[in-house]
């Protein structure tokens, strides 16, 4: 099987040993976005909403590299610092995401890169 890798400046560059995007096969993996602003590489910080859709946007922008959409989304995984958060992730992911949605997860953790408050990565089929 063959990878591809994907690459947008519309997201943020990897911070560490890791693509934004694989494929390999039908499927492309986009590595886990945290809210860093793509176009001044600053952390969006201090409000939880925007956070979250700076993690989002990042997702879409290299879905859209890739030549897909959020739309062939097939799992997402959701990392918080506080749960208390987890309300806020369903309300704008339901923006971005229509019925039937796909699978997810979402886990507590003790830190995220860079102090982020919420990360989050996609699994997309393409088939």
């Amino acid at each position: 099987m063959t990878r591809k890798i994907f690459h947008t400046d519309k997201a943020p560059a990897a911070i560490g040993t890791y693509s934004q995007a694989v494929r390999a096969g039908d499927t492309i993996y986009i590595s886990g976005q945290i809210p860093i602003d793509p176009a001044s590489g600053a952390m969006i910080e201090n409000d939880i909403d925007a956070e979250i859709r700076r993690c989002f946007e990042n997702l879409k922008a290299i879905a859209e590299a890739a030549g897909a959409g959020l739309d062939r989304a097939v799992k997402f995984t959701v990392f918080l610092t506080d749960f208390a958060h987890f309300a806020k992730v369903n309300e704008v992911m339901a923006t971005y995401i229509d019925k039937p949605y796909p699978a997810r997860a979402a886990v507590g953790v003790a830190q995220l890169p860079k102090g982020a408050r919420v990360e989050i990565e996609c699994v997309l089929h393409v088939g």
